[in-house]
């Protein structure tokens, strides 16, 4: 079973703030047993054969390079977002027409990995006969947050927006009607004539853009207006929803998308008191309590219940679970005053290892970087800033030598090498005025 897997990976994650930043969205972030959502959906596609591109955005992509590792990837990267139908399109531009493209989400979970891939088998099938196909999941409760699929076997009736409470305890009476996961599977060339038909406009625009990519080994950039004259739709809105060649593949899949705090709490391992077990934190008669702790403050709960307590070194949050879905009113809240909380960690991860400003004054600051073994980094010339080896060994800088307590002022750009086998710490200090 070949194909592509197509991973859609974009927005900013607020639902999980401060856990989640723009920087660090939801599916960067080590989530599950030191593992983020993005290396899961890399993880389980990864079959023999199997080829990965990424639509993106140019803050995202040093992250997804990183996760990859050494699987090789095609990215597209976009300047702008205009949603689903015209990322899918951009990325079908650069195949094969034949070519079979599994489109997935790069922050859901799926835990029964033999269901996933029965489907996906089946999926295939149907692509490879012209089908455009969307996989529906069995819904567990009656879900008011997701678009429901009616369907007939693998005939779609119809497509459902999300509902209310009444509504969806219809449809789970029915029998009938599926979660819409935001999976997608079909030939390159059956979506762009799908897509061509049905929303003419977005076709146009995304060839037109896509003859002005700017095109580097396997990136791919459009340009800013061309992005902006792509109109802004929903693959469902615009195709799916339309087209009279679509099929449903029903999975039980152990599927969710992590979309608050409350689906994450069903997902960590819970002492016998119900509380996350977390680092540095000690809960005392404390029970049934969502505790996320990435700080090496010690944490105590004291007696409380049903809480959720997110504490990062920046920023902590309490709530009351259940009522997760009310982070976006502390996201807003933030954004009117322009936090830079919304913005990234402390510490940014880079594909050579990570970064953090460790001390900001009024004429000068310190840059801690950290270099993993046999990386490298590129240090752009600043004037005034110095380059000071911590911790290291077998660390050169342009290929000469440079020895723990070194100083070098830089005066051209310089590469930094990393050519041992441990981690490296750097402090970059530079001056201002």
């Amino acid at each position: 079973m070949q194909f592509t897997n197509l991973i859609l990976s974009g927005g900013s994650g607020t639902r999980l703030w401060p856990l989640s930043r723009k920087l660090m969205p939801k599916q960067f972030y080590p989530l599950l047993n030191g593992q983020s959502l993005f290396e899961l959906t890399v993880a389980r596609n990864a079959g023999a054969g199997n080829k990965f591109m990424v639509v993106t955005n140019q803050d995202q992509y040093l992250l997804a390079l990183r996760q990859l590792g050494e699987i090789p990837s095609t990215f597209v990267l976009e300047p702008v977002g205009r949603n689903t139908a015209p990322a899918i399109a951009l990325a079908c531009l650069l195949l094969p027409e034949d070519e079979v493209v599994l489109v997935t989400p790069s922050d859901h979970l799926i835990k029964k990995q033999d269901a996933y891939l029965a489907a996906v088998q089946q999926a295939v099938v149907f692509a490879q006969q012209g089908y455009l196909v969307t996989f529906g999941i069995q819904p567990q409760y009656p879900e008011t947050g997701y678009g429901y699929i009616e369907a007939k076997g693998n005939e779609v009736m119809s497509f459902r927006e999300k509902p209310d409470l009444a509504t969806a305890e219809k449809f789970i009476a029915a029998g009938n009607f599926y979660w819409n996961s935001g999976m997608f599977c079909f030939t390159a060339g059956s979506f762009l004539a799908e897509l061509k038909e049905y929303s003419p406009e977005v076709y146009a625009a995304s060839v037109a853009a896509a003859s002005r990519f700017r095109s580097e080994d396997e990136v791919h950039e459009p340009d800013f207006d061309s992005m902006m004259a792509i109109p802004d739709i929903s693959i469902d809105y615009g195709v799916m929803e339309k087209s009279r060649k679509v099929r449903v593949v029903p999975a039980d899949i152990g599927w969710s998308d992590l979309g608050s705090f409350d689906a994450l709490y069903d997902e960590l391992p819970r002492d016998a008191s119900g509380n996350t077990n977390q680092p540095n934190t000690l809960p005392l008669g404390a029970s049934n309590n969502l505790v996320l702790n990435t700080s090496e403050r010690e944490l105590v709960l004291l007696g409380v219940s049903d809480l959720l307590v997110v504490q990062t070194p920046s920023a902590t949050l309490i709530g009351r679970k259940g009522q997760s879905q009310d982070v976006k009113k502390a996201v807003e809240a933030l954004k009117k005053v322009d936090s830079p909380l919304l913005l990234a960690h402390e510490t940014i991860e880079t594909p050579y290892g990570s970064s953090k400003v460790a001390l900001t004054a009024p004429d000068y600051s310190v840059e801690e970087v950290r270099i993993l073994p046999q990386q490298q980094m590129e240090v752009e010339y600043e004037a005034g800033t110095t380059i000071q080896l911590v911790r290291g060994a077998a660390v050169s800088i342009n290929d000469r030598a440079f020895e723990a307590g070194l100083v070098v002022q830089t005066t051209e750009e310089v590469s930094i090498s990393n050519d041992s086998e441990t981690e490296t710490a750097l402090l970059l200090i530079t001056r201002m005025g």
